[in-house]
């Protein structure tokens, strides 16, 4: 495939609020796209500031709840009407869950499910007409590690992820013959708000919840501008796969080569990293 040109096209991005897909915004903006941002949480930051410092390119901010069936068709149609050839789909937006299986409800699981892959799989079958419109179209969704190995604690979340996997590598191989490009994405620990953001499961103890927090805080250190970076430039390339930051890179490596063993390793290594983490032990006097 030829390489993907940014300039003049039409670029939507889910979950473009904050983290990594603020910065996609912003390296999309340079790039010359036009863009559509799409997140539950207020664009008005993102959106000023793109239209500030790059005013030759045009803004569409969507307020939606990609948890919704009806909010997600609402976003496709908008987009359809708006822009019969769209150049890039971007499927960043993702929640987190936390809780061992018999700690979430089945709607919690859910809700999980609905945003990370539910909806990721709505949007591109529904403008699939608009990329074939536009020739060397691309598609990106962003799984995960977690779509790359499944630890203890997360099912909802590495059950999406996995499944955003599967369906991009099926598309993968059924869309070159319409040259449209497709990447999947899988960052390790990035420097974002989705720890803090993460749903906790109704059945897990108040207790267990700020040691799970700082153990999954500590893992993310990579800056989420280095990470938009590396995808924009996965896509010019139209590499079908990147894996962010060694947290991605040693596990993927560790799965690969010892398919079950691997789990225990990186419980223990885990581990290690939040301890050194902690804050000391307050001392009484």
């Amino acid at each position: 495939m030829t390489p993907y040109n940014f300039a003049g096209r039409t670029a939507v991005l889910t979950g473009a609020a904050s983290g990594i897909g603020e910065r996609l915004a912003y390296g999309l903006a340079r790039r010359g796209s036009h863009l559509v941002l799409v997140d539950v949480s207020p664009l008005d930051r993102v959106v000023d500031r793109i239209r500030k410092e790059h005013p030759a390119v045009d803004v569409t901010p969507l307020t939606a709840d990609l948890s919704s069936k009806e909010d997600v068709t609402g976003v496709a149609q908008r987009v359809l009407a708006d822009h019969p050839a769209v150049g890039l789909l971007l499927n960043n937006a993702g929640i987190a869950l936390g809780g061992r299986f018999d700690q979430v409800t089945v709607d919690e699981f859910e809700t999980v499910m609905n945003v990370n892959f539910r909806a990721p799989m709505l949007l591109t079958h529904a403008l699939l007409p608009a990329l074939k419109a536009a020739p060397g179209s691309h598609i990106v969704n962003v799984s995960s590690l977690f779509g790359l190995i499944a630890p203890y604690g997360q099912s909802a979340y590495s059950a999406s992820k996995f499944a955003l996997r599967g369906l991009s590598q099926v598309l993968h191989a059924e869309l070159a013959e319409n040259d449209i490009g497709v990447t999947t994405v899988h960052p390790g620990g990035i420097r974002t708000r989705i720890a803090t953001s993460a749903l906790i499961g109704s059945g897990v103890r108040a207790a267990d919840i700020e040691p799970q927090m700082r153990s999954f805080e500590s893992l993310l250190t990579f800056p989420p501008e280095k990470a938009a970076e590396l995808i924009l430039t996965a896509v010019t390339r139209r590499k079908a796969r990147l894996l962010i930051a060694s947290s991605a890179k040693f596990p993927d490596f560790l799965a690969r080569m010892a398919p079950v063993g691997h789990t225990r390793i990186l419980q223990a290594v885990t581990a290690l990293v939040s301890s050194r983490a902690r804050p000391p032990a307050e001392v009484k006097q």
